[in-house]
């Protein structure tokens, strides 16, 4: 799992993953037309590698943002690596294809490099991909995960999808999709929240050793969300070891969380709509950090979420997230 000279990492199924991916999540209260713009300044400064997903509904902009870069001689289709991602509300298996052709569509992409499902948890299948009751709750749907799969694998072996994985998944259910009794592809990768306050230490050894790809979102701490933040949490990037490590490496403490995770063998996602921040993230691979400067920020973990994850849990289905304290039970 090493990092290649062109940035890049071989997944288990032997396609490459560029090791840094500018996601495109954006809030409600976000114009959706500044993801498209975004999307085309990072192509131009260098990202190959465009996180997207069905939920986030930016797959028209991003479709039209690589277009207009393909149309102006700046890259390739082939040079684009995008990832989608399988919405909860499709996890029946017959649904599945239909999510990823409605997100084929958006975007007017023949294949995607990347398809994965988004979490482990089945919601009423319709046309709202936010079900709620009358109680204001979510309707989830009980659907095994294992089947689930198995239409991921056909979308892979009918072309429409070079590469499948899974995001935000524990130990528990990755285990159940590589225990499955006929299983054709094992998940490339497990995409999940982590940051020197959660740096998955335990995930991260336990997807290695299954050669699985672990690939880090919110790894600058998060957005001010409120939808999704938990507020409790201080902010990542005024950290005073950050700072000081950042400050050691004439670097932003931005920087600095970035290579941290991309010399532990991470693939990483960064998202910003600022044209200076897009940027500075692409200067990632300048610079190398010390093991001392690495050490001081694996003591900064303390298993602390930004994001929360208790929409699910009344879900039938509900397994709690690992933690990676000296006392859980993987």
């Amino acid at each position: 799992m090493a990092l290649s000279k062109d940035h890049t990492i071989r997944m288990n199924d032997g396609n490459k993953i560029p090791a840094l991916g500018f996601g495109t999540y954006s809030p409600d209260d976000v114009e959706k037309s500044k993801c498209e713009e975004a999307t085309k300044i990072a192509i131009e400064v260098g990202f190959r590698h465009i996180d997207g997903a069905y939920l986030y509904n930016t797959e028209e902009q991003i479709g039209r943002a690589v277009r207009e870069k393909i149309a102006d001689g700046t890259v390739k289709r082939e040079d684009i690596f995008y990832t989608g991602k399988l919405w909860s509300t499709f996890y029946h298996p017959g649904l599945v294809r239909t999510c990823l052709e409605q997100s084929l569509k958006k975007l007017q992409f023949d294949y995607m490099d990347l398809f994965i499902m988004h979490n482990p948890y089945a919601l009423q299948p319709g046309p709202n991909p936010i079900p709620l009751g009358e109680d204001g709750k979510l309707i989830y749907d009980n659907v095994d995960l294992r089947q689930t799969w198995e239409a991921m694998e056909a979308c892979k072996e009918a072309g429409l999808v070079k590469s499948i994985g899974v995001s935000n998944f524990n130990r528990q259910q990755l285990e159940t999709i590589l225990n499955k009794p006929g299983l054709k592809y094992k998940p490339v990768l497990n995409q999940v929240e982590s940051h020197p306050y959660l740096n998955q230490s335990k995930m991260l050894a336990f997807c290695k050793s299954k050669d699985i790809l672990l690939e880090a979102y919110s790894v600058l701490g998060s957005q001010r969300n409120a939808a999704w933040l938990n507020k409790e949490t201080p902010i990542l990037l005024e950290d005073p070891v950050l700072a000081a490590v950042a400050k050691k490496n004439n670097r932003s403490p931005a920087l600095v969380a970035l290579r941290y995770q991309l010399q532990r063998g991470l693939v990483v996602l960064v998202k910003s709509y600022t044209k200076k921040r897009i940027e500075e993230n692409i200067q990632v691979f300048d610079f190398h950090l010390s093991q001392e400067d690495m050490e001081s920020i694996e003591g900064l973990h303390r298993n602390q979420r930004y994001l929360k994850v208790d929409a699910f849990f009344g879900h039938p289905q509900y397994l709690p997230l690992d933690e990676d304290s000296d006392d859980d039970k993987l």
